[in-house]
């Protein structure tokens, strides 16, 4: 039996699609991939659809020469404004060529710049129009966020690499941040991803009050695999889901309707973890100031407070003083008055005496004498009561300036009694403490602050 090396078999197939197709041909297709390599060649993939399903139908590599290339790029952008790159679609003259090492490929040799954007550029703008159309293109974007989101729903493959990267950021993140994830797998390519997706959705709807946050995250590759990302029904769910969606879809190059509608489009799942990440650090940080802030307003109010105490203390001095002052000048006013009354009374009693002893006979002598020795007996009476009623009203001014000078905070404290506080009010039964309060006890020497670890209420009698 005659057999062929693989080599011999590839170069008969190349020689027999040289001679059946030796002439150039006028395809037209959509591009979706497109590479510039260092060399100034670009490398292809053409894709064919059905119109209907979008079903990829046909796929071809091609490539364009470096020389060819470097007329046909600035010819076409400039005639189309458009950029030469996937997801366009484009008519190019190509010529069929089979190489024994790397298969069939098509070499572009021309590009017909009137043959503008492909089938999925136009397909995702009709979609955002029609999101637009409806009102509901920034519904999710328009949701706030919840203070630290931590609890997260996944949809995503669970062998992805980019859902290892995920989890495997947010598990070692550098501030000890922990974050609890719950996969919702889904498939993320191909013809069944749409309705995976959904269903997806669905089953974090259900469970929604229990998850702050929904990624749909998928790693790279090529664009025509990211195609079920712009389904206008995944969006449209996306667009009205009761939760932010976090989209981290292929790499920074790629977008897709479905990023458009996200609250937060992010280049990949590595990135979905750290804007995760850094939604915990912004709260640290407001937690941080809300703390300083605090112990800024705490630390002010005490000293508040000490100068309040220190301004009552010196009050009450004041007001001692003045008190002892006034009732000083109200006892001297009082004394002078009771002597100016008694003169006055003497004086009257000796006047109507003499009146008397002018009309009484002689014979009255006597009596007159009794008289004069009776009033001289009250004269000294009064003026005995009036000085011990001065004596006494001194010693209860002195008793009561002792009393109020005792009776002072500052003597009270050197006694060895405290003051408690509790919010700067004195605190003055048990029944107004609760476990856990911190409390001031001022001293005569001193301020110690504490926390109540049980509290006792007065024993009813």
């Amino acid at each position: 039996m005659d057999t062929l090396s693989l080599y011999e078999m590839n170069n008969l197939v190349k020689e027999a699609l040289k001679t059946c197709f030796p002439q150039r041909y006028w395809i037209h297709a959509e591009l979706s991939e497109v590479h510039e390599n260092p060399s100034g060649h670009c490398y292809l993939e053409f894709i064919e659809k059905t119109p209907r399903s979008g079903q990829i139908i046909a796929k071809a590599r091609g490539m364009i020469w470096a020389a060819t290339y470097r007329l046909l790029k600035p010819y076409f952008e400039t005639n189309t404004g458009q950029r030469f790159a996937s997801g366009i679609k484009v008519l190019v003259e190509v010529s069929p060529t089979f190489h024994e090492q790397y298969g069939y490929s098509l070499t572009v040799h021309n590009i017909n710049p009137e043959y503008t954007l492909g089938d999925l550029a136009l397909q995702r703008k009709r979609i955002i129009a029609q999101l637009t159309a409806e009102g509901i293109i920034d519904m999710n974007r328009e949701l706030t966020w919840p203070t630290t989101p931590q609890r997260i729903a996944v949809i995503s493959s669970p062998a992805a690499a980019g859902y290892g990267d995920f989890c495997n950021q947010l598990q070692h993140n550098p501030h000890g941040y922990r974050f609890y994830t719950v996969l919702f797998p889904a498939v993320m390519q191909g013809e069944q991803a749409e309705r995976s997706i959904l269903n997806a959705l669905s089953r974090v709807y259900e469970y929604a009050d229990l998850f702050d946050t929904v990624v749909i995250i998928r790693g790279g590759g090529a664009t025509s695999e990211l195609s079920c990302f712009d389904s206008y029904l995944l969006a449209a769910h996306v667009a009205q889901f009761p939760l932010p969606v976090i989209t981290g879809i292929g790499h920074e190059r790629d977008d897709t309707v479905l990023d458009a509608v996200a609250n937060t489009r992010v280049k990949t799942p590595t990135a979905a973890a750290e804007f995760l990440i850094g939604k915990a650090a912004e709260f640290t940080v407001s937690l941080q100031l809300l703390q300083k802030n605090i112990l800024t307003l705490c630390s002010n109010r005490l000293q508040q407070e000490r100068q309040q105490i220190t301004a009552y203390q010196s009050d009450i001095s004041r007001l001692i003083q003045q008190r002892i002052t006034l009732d000083t000048l109200r006892l001297e006013r009082l004394q002078q008055s009771l002597n100016l009354k008694i003169r006055n009374k003497i004086e009257a009693e000796r006047s109507r005496i003499t009146q008397l002893a002018v009309h009484i006979p002689a014979k009255s002598e006597k009596r007159l004498i009794e008289e004069k020795y009776r009033w001289k007996n009250i004269w000294q009476k009064i003026r005995n009561t009036t000085n011990l009623y001065i004596e006494n009203a001194k010693r209860e001014l002195e008793n009561t300036e002792r009393l109020i000078v005792a009776s002072s905070p500052e003597n009270i404290l050197k006694r060895g009694y405290s003051v408690t506080l509790k919010n700067g009010k004195v605190v003055k039964s048990a029944q107004e403490l609760a476990t856990g309060d911190k409390l001031s006890i001022w001293l005569n020497k001193g301020e110690i602050t504490v926390q109540t670890v049980d509290v006792f209420p007065p024993k009813e009698k």
